[in-house]
């Protein structure tokens, strides 16, 4: 029987008939609706025709979560008076429950890309709504667009939904055509914001740490709750681990169940935590419970603060998930928990100056995540580039070129970037790419059951008290009876299933990019290496020096007491990076050999001549290399002369055009060069070491070309190649002597040479009594020269580059200081006028 009194008491119905208008007229609508107002139960099953009102339909609710969308079903089929599986069904990965008069199916949007992907048309179906658009998963917003895409190619009369408490609903207007925009009013109750920041700083979370001093606070917040407030207590952390540890410290509190709800908590304690409880309770919770879900019996709300989202190290190869600031949004959806039955309160755990610096909203995993089965699913949909999907933000070019890399590896693409037989049959899997390919490729080597369980066990994320070895995880999930143990073991069957379909199929193995045949593995360990090998083939790592160094180029490090320490070759399955390490460390691994490590990533295996500067001398070796992993090394003493030559010019790069031999003549000749370039410009050559480089066919060949070693260069005479670059062609040439000259004939009759290391300004350095009777500086290409004049014992007396003003006013300074010191020597009254000479004389000194 229909419960309509529960049906009515919900406050969305009062937007029903605009909704409803809005489908009529549009085909599609945005739905802004406060938490508890029945946007996720009443709208599916009015459009449906449930309740009475209207025609009948089949409406598809997708939902960002397991837990939400299987709660969904139960509730709307508690609201109708039945059990899940007559009217409302759910599926979720590995579990169906639906029948044949089901109308309205609850699914997550992972499975709804599936069914996109085998029948894009939706056949039957004739409404969908996207339940808690405004969290931005990867998979909610690409079935978004694909499902755009169908209602404007194949099927205008599907009618869609975008429905959320707190969205960017003009985004999304945009997005579904123009959609009309309809809000519903919400009841709930007003709710107190408590701040209560820790009285002591706590260190930025980063990756997955969070400052165990912060968990410490929350678990004392918790206690404040329930000595100030009535009513069961709900608990915002940001994982898993972090709700062990609240837990933990809570202990056993009197009268007071305290439960833990997570994607990976068993069904029995999902179904508890969503029924009215006995008595008093806490409930230990991550963003799962924000949204879709109703605890019963809440008041308070005690939030963390934080949250995880998805990140890419696209430089070390490593994607995980991490730590950061819960967005503005996500605090109000969490704050709303307290209010849907009645007032209540929200503690938040830190300052309310901090509150307006958070983000307004969650950052869009496609901005941040791994792309890569985003990718597959694109290029499948035929959309390789993701170009023409209609989305709220682009993918960003370098994580799809990444996410592209690794599907050609797989052969889950072509050189075209478009679906391959075999990239059709991963994305049908319902599994990341990568975790696809070692199902299918490994249950040929390994078995069907084997790969089903190691694939289950990377991708169901095994607590860390399995340890880090895979093997050792894998007898621990086996005999184990926790609920992780019991989760992985229903995920088994489902894998094997679909690994021995495949099977029956044919795999179609010849576009699996390992190396060759399959390679010899007995041992049970050593077969579990073989499918995380093939899942993370560039993750495949070689002892080096007290770390691993994978193929991909990252190093990592294993930690203290593991069972991978001192194998040869390991396979990373998981891994991050510490704070303030450069490396990464590995967070489950299994040990392999190096025949299965050149099967798994054969994609990466080559062999090529390397001829590089390396230690201040040309190398030449031919190198077999898995990746940055090298197999083996030969030197060669015939490398190709281009890559010779490259070589020797990538030694001028690092340490300069003094690896030449450079007598002095040829240095003089360099800044002279130089000189002249700066004040005459055209058709003088520039002679920097950009320059040379640029030009070095025209001014070191032949010489180069001869040369295989740092020694030869160093035989090639810098000046005699620097002559090349003159403008002979012109006859500019022959005015070198004439713009710079070496030396530069002085009053005294001297040559003196003229010092040309600063191309600005050239100096000439000469004795002071040489240049009596000089009235100007002289000056070369029309630059006066900088003049160190000397004292008697060589030393710098005065510098000008205005001799006449130096005569008239410096000069009697100088002259005062150094005529007793140097009494031999001519110190004139009147420089100017006086007889220059290089000699000393006794009387003109008196």
């Amino acid at each position: 029987m229909i419960r309509y009194d529960a049906l009515d008491a919900l406050p969305v119905r009062e937007a029903l008939p605009s909704l409803a208008d809005a489908l009529q007229e549009r085909g599609t609508a945005v739905l802004v609706a406060p938490p508890g107002t029945g946007k996720t139960t009443l709208v599916p099953l009015v459009l449906a025709g449930l309740t009475g009102d209207g025609p009948a339909r089949r409406v598809v609710v997708a939902e960002p979560r397991r837990i939400a969308a299987r709660a969904a079903a139960r509730r709307m089929a508690w609201l109708l008076g039945e059990k899940p599986g007559e009217s409302v069904g759910f599926t979720v990965r590995g579990e169906r429950v639906t029948g044949r008069h089901t109308r309205v199916e609850v699914v997550t949007t992972g499975v709804l890309l599936q069914r996109l992907q085998r029948d894009q048309e939706l056949t039957g179906v004739d409404v969908v709504v996207l339940d808690e658009c405004h969290e931005r998963h990867l998979d909610a917003d690409t079935a978004a667009a694909f499902l755009w895409d169908v209602r404007e190619t194949l099927r205008p009369e599907l009618r869609l939904v975008a429905a959320s408490a707190t969205t960017d609903a003009a985004g999304w207007a945009r997005l579904l055509g123009d959609a009309p925009v309809v809000e519903a009013r919400g009841t709930a109750h007003p709710v107190e914001v408590v701040w209560a920041p820790p009285t002591r700083p706590v260190r930025p979370s980063h990756g997955m740490r969070v400052d165990p001093a912060l968990l410490t606070h929350v678990a004392s917040v918790v206690r404040r709750t329930l000595a100030e407030r009535d009513g069961d207590v709900l608990v915002f952390l940001p994982g898993v681990g972090e709700i062990a540890r609240v837990a933990a410290q809570l202990g056993t509190l009197p009268d007071v169940e305290v439960l833990q709800v997570h994607g990976r908590a068993p069904a029995a304690v999902q179904d508890a935590v969503l029924a009215p409880g006995q008595r008093r309770r806490v409930v230990l919770a991550t963003s799962v419970a924000e949204s879709s879900l109703t605890v019963p019996g809440v008041r308070v709300v005690v939030d963390a603060g934080l949250a995880r989202e998805p990140r890419v190290d696209h430089a070390r190869g490593l994607s995980a998930l991490t730590t950061v600031r819960a967005s503005q949004a996500a605090g109000r959806q969490r704050a709303g928990r307290a209010g849907r039955e009645a007032p209540g309160a929200v503690y938040r755990c830190w300052a309310q100056a901090e509150d307006a610096r958070l983000p307004r909203f969650p950052s869009p995993e496609i901005k941040v995540a791994d792309l890569t089965a985003f990718a597959l699913q694109a290029a499948c949909w035929g959309d390789p580039d993701a170009s023409g999907l209609a989305l709220l933000d682009p993918p960003p070019a370098g994580a799809m070129a990444a996410a592209r890399a690794v599907l050609t590896a797989i052969g889950a693409v072509g050189a075209d970037g478009r679906a391959t037989e075999r990239g059709t049959r991963l994305a049908r899997l319902g599994l990341h790419p990568r975790l696809g390919r070692a199902l299918l490729d490994a249950a040929a080597a390994v078995g069907p059951a084997l790969a089903a369980e190691v694939v289950a066990l990377i991708g169901e994320e095994a607590p860390r008290s399995y340890g880090d070895d895979l093997a050792g995880a894998l007898r621990t999930a086996r005999r184990g009876d926790d609920a992780y143990a019991q989760r992985w073991r229903t995920e088994v069957r489902r894998l094997r299933a679909l690994a021995q379909d495949v099977s029956a199929q044919g795999s179609s193995r010849g576009s699996s990019q390992t190396g060759g045949g399959l390679p010899r593995v007995d041992e049970v360990d050593a077969r579990v290496g073989l499918v995380a090998a093939l899942a993370f083939p560039e993750r495949i790592a070689r002892a080096d020096g007290g770390s691993y160094l994978m193929v991909s180029g990252t190093r990592a490090e294993t930690g203290a007491g593991t069972g991978l320490r001192g194998a040869p070759w390991i396979a990373v399955a998981a891994a991050d990076r510490p704070v303030g390490r450069g490396h990464a460390r590995v967070q489950l691994g299994a040990v392999v050999d190096e025949g299965t490590a050149r099967w798994a990533a054969g994609a990466l295996l080559e062999t090529r001549e390397e001829v590089h500067w390396a230690d201040g001398d040309v190398v030449a070796r031919r190198v077999e290399r898995l990746g940055a992993v090298e197999l083996a090394v030969r030197p060669r003493a015939d490398a190709e002369p281009a890559l010779v030559r490259a070589a020797l010019l990538d030694g001028f790069r690092r340490e300069g055009f003094g690896l030449l031999r450079w007598p002095a003549g040829a240095a003089v000749l360099r800044q002279r060069l130089a000189f002249v370039h700066r004040q005459a410009g055209e058709p003088w050559p520039d002679v920097s070491d950009d320059a040379l480089h640029a030009r070095v066919q025209e001014w070191l060949e032949p010489e180069l070309s001869r040369a295989r070693r740092r020694a030869d260069l160093a035989r090639i005479d810098a000046g005699q190649a620097l002559r090349r670059l003159l403008p002979w062609a012109s006859g500019e040439a022959a005015r070198l002597d004439e713009l710079a000259p070496e030396r530069i004939t002085v009053p005294s009759g001297s040559a003196i040479r003229i010092d040309y290391s600063d191309p600005g300004q050239p100096v000439l350095a000469v004795k002071l009594q040489e240049m009596f009777g000089l009235q100007e500086s002289p000056r070369v290409a029309g630059v006066p020269l900088l003049v160190h004049l000397l004292s008697p014992a060589g030393r710098p007396a005065a510098v000008t580059a205005d001799l006449a003003s130096f005569w008239k006013d410096g000069y009697k300074g100088v002259r005062a200081e150094l005529r007793g010191r140097y009494p031999r020597h001519p110190w004139p009254e009147d420089p100017a006028a006086a007889e220059p000479t290089r000699r000393t004389n006794a009387r003109l000194g008196r």
